[in-house]
């Protein structure tokens, strides 16, 4: 097609945005998408003994869990247990066996 006087191809702008939208979606929103699935697969793998790491920088261990709330104890003293939710978990460490 030809260019007119100062325009912009047609053909040109639809795959600069074209272009966009894919560079848009290979820098945002697909590597967000692995993050949220990566986090889903490490909540789901919690299990009662684990050691974990809370958003807030503690450590603890689960003693006790339902669907998204977990009780972890903090430290070496037995009284301090705090209820939380699953979603304040960044890491888990397995125990050893």
């Amino acid at each position: 097609m030809l260019v007119g006087a100062g325009g912009i191809s047609p053909t040109f702008l639809i795959g600069y945005i074209i272009f966009f939208l894919a560079l848009m979606y290979f820098m945002a929103i697909r590597p967000q998408q692995k993050e949220k699935k990566k986090q889903q697969e490490l909540l789901s793998s919690i299990a009662i003994g684990d050691s974990i790491l809370t958003t807030s920088g503690f450590y603890g261990v689960v003693i006790d869990m339902t669907d998204d709330t977990v009780i972890v104890e903090f430290g070496n003293n037995k009284n301090c247990r705090i209820p939380m939710q699953k979603a304040a978990i960044v890491q888990v460490e397995k125990p050893e066996a």
